[in-house]
């Protein structure tokens, strides 16, 4: 990856950067960007077992570290300015020893050469974005980060596995990627990837047992409010009557076995890329940015860096919206991260929290 140019700082870029000069984050915003998170308003962190920290707590030891994990709910704004805050904090301590290189969730891998184009200014920020396949809201939640990066010369890692490609694990299973040729794979961790660890399949199964049961809680309401004609058939005509009640659950909610290696996919290109960075920037900070699940409670990438470059020095941070943020749960909280943020949660009661 070619060293960067850089480029005009602009003021939400300089915003990032000296609100986190102050642990309190409260400095003000310029006129017409939006508002960043204010710590103690916003948000709160927490120690990995409930005990109160900061903001400066974790820029105190991120230097200490190769990699950050900051795993997000994808729809949380104030994580999201958290995001960009720590970006411009990290790259504002280390500049003068280190390099601090941005990973991505948000990118796929098979358009890094777009990435890196729009960073070298090759091309406007319209064909990158009609090009680079950024991820929904972009502008809102991820453009600031890509701009901090863009100003200061910062490589951009685009870490996730294509699409199509993940589709094909959740269609016809794992073993099916060894048909792809040498111009599919190169795109992928090595093959075969690591599989799921037993720890992470069972927080995969509590999240989907979660998931299924608010299904049917909201399948029973729609019934409740409209009751039909005849009887609805969730996984349509042509299911087999005589299934086990697992397998019909399954087809009821179109959830098939091999998804979960689709999401260990996901994990072991993440964790590829980041050592990747690691060795084609020896001696940098790689900050990576992805969904909460795919960074909780130490498994998911944190478990395939460990494969790929035994010894890699990991701080993770996980990051949760929350009714009240004073409001720690152990059952809940504890243990998700290093450090967990609680994030204030907005009022609307139709917002969701994505996070995988």
């Amino acid at each position: 990856m070619s060293k960067r140019t850089q480029l005009p700082v602009s003021a939400l870029t300089l915003f990032a950067l000296t609100l986190v000069a102050a642990p309190s984050l409260q400095a003000q915003h310029p006129e017409g960007t939006r508002s960043a998170p204010v710590e103690g308003a916003d948000f709160r962190v927490y120690q990995r077992d409930g005990g109160l920290a900061s903001f400066a707590d974790i820029l105190a030891e991120v230097e200490s570290f190769d990699v950050v994990l900051v795993g997000e709910q994808h729809d949380d704004l104030i994580g999201h300015g958290f995001q960009a805050s720590l970006l411009g904090a990290a790259f504002q301590r280390v500049q003068a020893e280190r390099l601090v290189v941005l990973s991505m969730e948000m990118f796929e891998h098979d358009v890094q050469y777009i990435v890196d184009e729009y960073l070298d200014g090759l091309i406007s920020e319209d064909h990158f974005m009609s090009s680079a396949r950024p991820w929904p809201d972009y502008e809102t939640r991820y453009r600031p980060m890509v701009e901090i990066a863009r100003a200061h010369g910062l490589p951009v890692v685009a870490a996730n596995a294509p699409r199509r490609y993940v589709n094909r694990v959740s269609r016809e299973g794992p073993e099916s990627l060894s048909d792809l040729p040498a111009s599919a794979t190169q795109f992928l961790p090595p093959l075969p990837y690591p599989g799921p660890s037993d720890v992470y399949r069972a927080q995969w199964d509590a999240v989907m047992a979660a998931s299924m049961e608010e299904m049917r809680a909201q399948m029973d309401s729609m019934a409740a409010a409209e009751p039909a004609s005849e009887p609805m058939s969730v996984a349509g005509e042509d299911e087999p009557a005589e299934d086990e009640e697992g397998e019909r659950e399954q087809h009821s909610y179109g959830m098939s076995p091999n998804v979960i290696y689709s999401q260990a996919l996901w994990d072991a290109a993440m964790g590829h890329r980041v050592t990747s960075a690691l060795s084609e920037h020896p001696g940098s900070l790689v900050l990576h940015m992805a969904g909460s699940f795919h960074v909780a409670r130490g498994t998911g990438i944190p478990e395939r860096i460990e494969d790929y470059r035994p010894g890699t020095r990991v701080l993770s941070i996980v990051m949760e919206a929350v009714e009240d943020i004073d409001a720690w749960d152990d059952e809940e909280h504890d243990g998700l991260g290093d450090y967990v943020i609680l994030t204030q949660k907005p009022e609307n009661p139709h917002s969701t929290s994505e996070s995988n």
